[in-house]
């Protein structure tokens, strides 16, 4: 019988109405099981491991990140595939953390949650759930039909280190702007193997040391120079840039000197794009070709969950920051996509 473990971290998936204050509170996972007899009917033993105390995704922190990653290798040997039961706001992040924590990884590592609580009349909890066990459980030829860290959420699956959270109002929350999609629920459950990623040919394990000492500098017109300077000029290792679509920033003198310091100073500088969608392109336009110059590293078509993440992990290594550059514009677990 296929074995798969329900990491049930907290999220509006196990929320209910505090009758003295009409907020949602977290409650305990047994409760869902009783709000989703379905799970009985599917022929798998399913396992349950409830964080205590359970989380708000607002709470989410490398520590959480550590706790999963060392949980799942625990219980790597023993289970099919898991399910991580996390709140939707920081669900992307946690996503990106993990793919990149678990090496090697050749069994499916699948986050969802919902927008309503299981409780409600018209939740999107159950279908999430259900369709997550599925995916989790599918295998091809005796091996997972999705080896890697993804998210299934309103009848699509993402990779975790590709997807957003755009919407805080409609079931459909996530979109993954630059790469497709990994499997599509309908009446049929559609794997699309091209998208997906191969079975590695080394053993699993995992990397647990995290660097978060990062600072985030958004480019917007007008921004002065005093802002710019606060981030840096503080006491960070790297800095992600998000700026104007395909990576363009201002071309004041006093902005170009802030970043060159920044960079002498062994800070890591990282060019993101503020668009969803597109690719960060440096030295296309006159406005980003100084940045290349002094050494500010292309994230190319990467998330913001993505970047901050993979930062965190590099970084963790110990390794050169020339290493973490080089590292930073490869594509890892398929987290970014090079320019042909």
């Amino acid at each position: 019988m296929t074995k798969i473990l329900i990491i049930y971290t907290g999220g509006t998936i196990g929320m209910v109405n505090d009758a003295k204050t009409g907020t949602l509170i977290p409650f305990d996972f047994e409760q869902i099981q009783k709000n989703v007899p379905e799970l009985a009917r599917l022929d798998y033993q399913l396992t349950v491991h409830s964080f205590h105390p359970i989380l708000d995704s607002s709470n989410m922190n490398p520590s959480v990140w550590i706790a999963l990653a060392e949980l799942i290798k625990d219980k790597y040997d023993f289970f099919d595939g898991f399910v991580i039961l996390h709140g939707s706001d920081t669900m992307s992040f946690t996503a990106s953390a993990l793919s990149f924590m678990l090496q090697n990884l050749s069994k499916p590592v699948v986050l969802t949650g919902s927008q309503l609580p299981i409780g409600e009349i018209r939740t999107d909890a159950k279908e999430n759930l259900i369709t997550a066990l599925e995916i989790a459980a599918t295998k091809k030829d005796g091996k997972a039909m999705v080896p890697e860290v993804c998210i299934y959420f309103d009848y699509q699956l993402f990779r975790g280190n590709r997807s957003l959270k755009y919407n805080s109002e409609k079931f459909e929350a996530f979109q993954s702007p630059n790469y497709p999609i990994l499997a599509e629920a309908g009446v049929h459950l559609t794997f699309f193997p091209n998208y997906i990623l191969s079975h590695p040919d080394q053993p699993f394990q995992i990397q647990t040391k995290l660097n978060s000492n990062i600072g985030v500098l958004k480019m917007y017109p007008g921004i002065s120079q005093q802002a710019v300077m606060a981030i840096t000029q503080s006491d960070v290792d790297a800095i992600v840039l998000e700026a104007f679509g395909s990576g363009n920033t201002p071309t004041a003198t006093w902005f170009i000197h802030c970043l060159e310091q920044a960079i002498q100073q062994n800070k890591i500088i990282v060019d993101i794009s503020q668009c969803k969608g597109g690719s960060v392109q440096l030295g296309l336009y006159e406005t980003s070709r100084e940045l290349q110059k002094m050494g500010v590293v292309s994230g190319y078509d990467m998330t913001f969950e993505s970047v901050v993440t993979k930062l965190m992990y590099l970084m963790g290594q110990g390794i050169k920051a020339s290493e973490v550059k080089k590292l930073l514009e490869t594509a890892i677990v398929g987290e970014l996509t090079l320019p042909n």
